[in-house]
């Protein structure tokens, strides 16, 4: 029995084009989620975020493997990143960010399943944000997104023709700006990287 992949299942939402920007229904799906705040390059609270999510997210994968249930491939990280008035957003105040760092979950994981894991996992790794994980259904609807390649820092213009595409469609800004890291920057080139760049919008007026 081959191992799913949602990646593939949902191309639309995480192969978008580079050259193009695209507009996609984002269905409701469910994740794991840990809220926190501060920059993600220096912020503890970031790290230990990342490192609960995985814990529980691989954890979730081998109980079902293991129960005979088909065998699936763990989603990347994803951010939710937003500050209290968006009008201060700034990659150059990174420490007045807000987020929220998830993981897809599959149909098959369900949010009693994800709390009795969450106590198997918290029994064995004392990781100091495993408290704070939840299992949510979030509904994103109608969204503009590009694939950005190359370094997390190098993604202002291509969120700036975001922002700029929108505002053409005769639409605004809804929701908070969201990011899919397809790869492990540890083990990526920074040229490699390739980051999905999503903006929920809506309808002016």
């Amino acid at each position: 029995m081959g191992k799913s992949d949602l990646k593939k299942e949902w191309k639309h939402l995480y192969n978008p084009s580079a050259a193009e920007i695209s507009v996609v229904e984002v269905p409701p799906l469910n994740f794991l989620m840990v809220d926190g705040a501060g920059d993600p390059n220096t912020a503890a609270e970031y790290a230990q975020a990342v490192e609960a999510l995985y814990a529980l997210a691989y954890a979730l994968k081998f109980k079902v493997k293991k129960s005979g249930g088909e065998d699936y491939a763990v989603m990347p990280l994803e951010g939710l990143w937003w500050t209290e008035d968006m009008r201060l957003f700034s990659v150059e105040h990174k420490e007045q960010w807000l987020w929220t760092m998830m993981i897809l979950q599959p149909e098959v994981i369900t949010a009693p399943m994800a709390a009795e894991t969450l106590e198997e996992v918290r029994k064995k790794k004392g990781l100091p944000a495993l408290e704070k994980v939840r299992f949510e259904t979030y509904t994103e609807g109608l969204a503009a997104q590009i694939m950005h390649w190359g370094p997390y820092a190098d993604e202002a213009p291509n969120i700036a023709r975001l922002h700029a595409f929108i505002h053409a469609q005769g639409c605004v800004r809804s929701g908070k700006h969201h990011e899919i890291y397809l790869n492990d920057p540890r083990r990526t080139a920074p040229e490699k990287m390739r980051t999905v760049l999503r903006q929920p919008m809506r309808r002016e007026g």
